[in-house]
Parts: structure tokens; sequence; C-alpha cells
């Protein structure tokens, strides 16, 4: 979208909304010759402490710059919801505010995933936590319920678990093209605090992902064929398919479906280890 566009996007967006709410609701006393359906641009901007005028020519879509402070007093000010926040920081050209981190990404996702055993499976948010996973995922990596909730993250697991460099026949290629991936993910969450968190700790950390990350390559998810060396079941190969999760924004399906027959076999085992 063009910035001129966008800002005309912006503008109309708030002039709905201000239009919406009525005095009432905003807790403000309405004279008896008011003509304005919702509210003023005076009293949205005085709700959001910025200058009639700054807010006048916003609604003009005017070229001035908005601060994450004054979208989020906007915001406030014009009683958004979760999904219209998103969509006013995204006309703005912002991140949209970090949301409080849940205990789980919702019984009917958590019940697809434990529908698709024995295919291991699993949900990773935006900053590629794990937050959920079957018992024949927890059979193949190792069960991330050991780990505490800040641990349960695909990139730390790789990059700090040993038993990754042997589980994955070929561990260097796969971890590189993840920081690829990542990395490429991450450019559209740019200045996401969750991930500038998760780079700082695994470049302490690990050496390999600092030189990995800062060669700056990019890649996209794509039909992704792994192959495992399984300390109790033996060789496994599975192609990776990758879903979205409309209900949850950011959150992915991964499902790994058996490349062979000799892997399909042994499922029902890989689910018991």
């Amino acid at each position: 979208m063009a910035d001129e566009d966008r800002r005309r996007a912006l503008a109309e967006f708030l002039r709905a909304r201000r239009e919406r709410i009525t005095p009432r609701e905003a807790g403000i006393l309405a004279g008896p010759r008011r003509r304005t359906p919702g509210l003023r641009r005076e009293e949205v901007a005085q709700l959001s402490g910025v200058s009639v005028t700054w807010y006048t020519w916003l609604e003009q879509a005017r070229d001035i710059g908005v601060s994450r402070q004054v979208l989020a007093s906007l915001a406030r000010a014009l009683m958004l919801g979760p999904v219209e926040q998103r969509h006013l920081y995204a006309l703005a050209g912002e991140l949209p505010p970090e949301q409080p981190d849940r205990s789980g990404p919702g019984p009917a996702l958590q019940r697809l995933v434990d529908a698709l055993d024995p295919h291991p499976a699993y949900l990773l948010d935006a900053n590629w936590d794990l937050v959920a996973w079957n018992r024949a995922e927890a059979g193949l990596i190792g069960d991330p319920g050991r780990l505490a909730p800040d641990e349960r993250n695909l990139l730390r697991v790789v990059f700090t678990d040993p038993a990754m460099r042997t589980l994955l026949v070929d561990w260097e290629g796969q971890a590189r093209d993840l920081v690829a991936q990542f990395r490429a993910d991450a450019g559209e969450r740019f200045g996401d605090p969750r991930a500038e968190r998760l780079i700082r700790e695994l470049s302490a950390c690990s050496p390999e992902f600092t030189r990995w990350w800062q060669a700056h390559h990019l890649a996209d998810f794509g039909s992704t064929r792994r192959e495992f060396r399984h300390p109790r079941v033996g060789a496994l190969t599975f192609d990776y398919v990758k879903l979205a999760a409309l209900e949850a924004p950011g959150v992915k399906l991964f499902v790994c479906m058996p490349h062979d027959e000799p892997t399909r076999e042994k499922l029902p085992a890989l689910r018991e280890c």
C-alpha cells in the first residue's frame, strides 16, 4: 500500500470509529444542540492528549508522523478492540502492541494437534515458541514439557540441545536454513522485543547462530524434508507441511508426513518413545 493510500485509509478508519462512539460512552456530557454523530474531533484530541490541529491533520490524511505512544492513546480514546488495534497500527506502519502471553493456543487447535497423532505435529507462535505439540512430536524431539516455558522455542532447542546435533542427520544445513527462515519471518515484525531478546541470547551462546545470523541470508519456508537419526527408532524421513492458524494470528501448524514406507511403519513406535 502506497504511503498516500495508507494515510487516507487511516484517516477514514479514525473518522469511522470516532463517529460510532457516543459522548455518554466516552464520559462526555453532550449539549442540547449537538448535531455531530459520535464524538467531535476536539473531543478525541482531548481524550488522546494531542492537539486539535494535529488530530485534524491526521483525519485529513496529511503527511505527519504518528508515534506508538499516540497510537496507544488513540486506541484507548476510540475504545478499539484487539483486531481494531492491530488494524490501526498496520495503517500507521507500526508493529502492533505486544499481546500478553497466553497459556495455550486454545482447545480447538490443541485437539487438532492431538488428532494428528501418530504423525508428529506442533504449533509455533510468531516468535517460534512451541505452544502445542502431540505425543508423536514429543517422541521425535523430546518432550518440550520438560523445559521451562521461556525455553520452549524451536530455535533455542535446535541450537542449545546437544541431542539435536545427532538427531538431525544434517544438523548444520537444517539449522542454517532455520536461521534464514527466522530472519525473513522476524523482518516482518522488525523491532519486536521478543525476537530481539531471542537473537541476543542465541548469539551469546552459539557461535554458529551468530555467524549465520550475521550473514543475513533469507529463506521462505518451502516443502522441507528432514532426516532424523532417532536413538530408539532409527532412521526417519519426514516431509514438513506448514499451515497458518487463522483464529490465532501468528500461530502456524507444522505436520510431519512420512516420506517413505519405513518411516510410516515406525510411527506407532515413535509415539511410544
